[in-house]
C-alpha cells in the first residue's frame, strides 16, 4: 500500500462510504461529483484495491471497502481531536510585553485593558527596562512586544505610533534659560548633557542631538539609565537633559525645570514587535493591542 494517501482522500471516502451516494457525498464535500470519482479511483490506487462497486443506479463498499471505513473513521477522529488541541495550544499562551521606563506605564494598561475577558486563555507579563535597552528587550528576544521610543535597532521589526510628543528641555531650576517659554536646539548644543548609557546606541545619539553636532562630542557631564537618576541629576545642576513633554507630568521636580525645544521634530512613542518570532497568543495579544491604538486615535 502507498503510503502517502493524504486526509483529504480518507475524508473523501469516510463521506462516501457513509452516503453510497456520489451526488450527496459531493455536495457535502463542496467539491464536483467527477473531482469526488476522480478522487475515489486515487484513492483505490494506493490502497491496491476496489473500495466500492459502483454502477449507474447504486454505490456499494466492497469487502475490503467495508472493513477498512470503522478503521479511517477512529483515524481521522484522532486527528481531528489532535487538530482541536493544536488550536487551544495556539490560542493559550504566556506573552512578556516589555516596555520602556518613562514611556508611561498608563499607556501599557490602556492598551492591555481588557485582555482578561477577551483573551482569557492569555496571560500578558509586562517587564519595564531602563536606558540599557531601549529596545525594551525586543532586540533580544526577552519579550514579544514592546513599548517604546524609536530610533532602535531591531531587525525585521514593525512598529505602530501610540502617541507622538514633542521634545522638552529639562534644565536646572537655576539655569539662565530656565525661565524662558521656549528654547532653539541650537541653544543647547554646548551646554553639558545627561546622556543615556554607551549600551543604547543610536537612542543616546538621538537624544544627543548627534544629528545637528556636524561630528562634534557632546559635553556629556553625566550617563543615567532611567528618568529618575536623569532628573536628579539634573536638579543638582550636573548637567541639562532632552527628553519629552510627559516627563513633565511624571518627574517634576522642585530642582528643575521644563522648557520647550524648538527645531526638533515630534518623537514617538510605538508599540513594537517581530513578525516571525510571534507565537499564536502573541498574535493575538498585538491584535488587541493596535485595536487599543485605534481606540486611542
Amino acid at each position: 500500500m502507498n503510503q502517502n494517501i493524504t486526509l483529504r482522500l480518507l475524508r473523501y471516502f469516510e463521506v462516501l462510504g457513509s452516503e453510497l451516494n456520489f451526488r450527496r457525498a459531493a455536495e457535502r464535500l463542496f467539491i464536483s461529483q467527477p473531482a469526488l470519482s476522480a478522487a475515489i479511483r486515487q484513492l483505490e490506487q494506493h490502497v491496491g484495491d476496489r473500495l466500492f462497486v459502483r454502477d449507474t443506479h447504486s454505490v456499494a463498499l466492497t469487502e475490503v471497502g467495508r472493513q477498512w471505513l470503522p478503521h479511517v473513521r477512529a483515524a481521522l477522529r484522532e486527528v481531528d481531536a489532535a487538530l482541536e488541541v493544536a488550536a487551544s495550544l495556539v490560542n493559550r499562551g504566556h506573552v512578556r510585553v516589555g516596555y520602556l521606563i518613562g514611556t508611561g506605564a498608563d499607556l501599557l494598561f490602556e492598551l492591555l485593558d481588557g485582555v482578561d475577558q477577551q483573551l482569557p486563555n492569555i496571560t500578558a507579563e509586562s517587564v519595564e527596562y531602563n536606558f540599557d535597552d531601549p529596545t525594551a528587550g525586543l532586540g533580544s528576544g526577552a519579550v514579544d512586544i514592546a513599548l517604546l521610543r524609536p530610533p532602535v535597532e531591531v531587525p525585521d521589526a514593525e512598529m505602530a505610533v501610540v502617541s507622538e510628543e514633542r521634545w522638552m528641555a529639562c534644565l536646572p531650576r537655576a539655569h539662565r534659560f530656565a525661565g524662558r517659554e521656549s528654547i532653539a536646539i541650537e541653544e543647547l548644543l554646548d551646554e553639558p548633557i545627561v546622556a543615556a548609557p554607551e549600551s543604547a546606541g543610536i537612542w543616546r545619539d538621538y537624544w544627543l542631538a548627534a544629528d545637528l553636532r556636524d561630528g562634534k562630542p557632546a559635553d556629556v557631564a553625566a550617563e543615567a539609565a532611567t528618568y529618575e537618576s536623569e532628573v536628579t541629576l539634573v536638579a543638582r545642576g550636573v548637567g541639562l537633559s532632552f527628553t519629552v513633554s510627559s516627563m513633565v507630568r511624571l518627574y517634576s521636580r522642585p530642582g528643575v525645570q521644563f522648557v520647550p525645544i524648538t527645531g526638533r521634530p515630534v518623537t514617538y512613542t510605538a508599540l513594537a514587535w517581530r513578525p516571525s518570532r510571534l507565537s499564536g497568543a502573541g498574535r493575538q495579544l498585538l491584535e488587541h493591542m493596535l485595536m487599543g491604538i485605534d481606540r486611542r486615535q
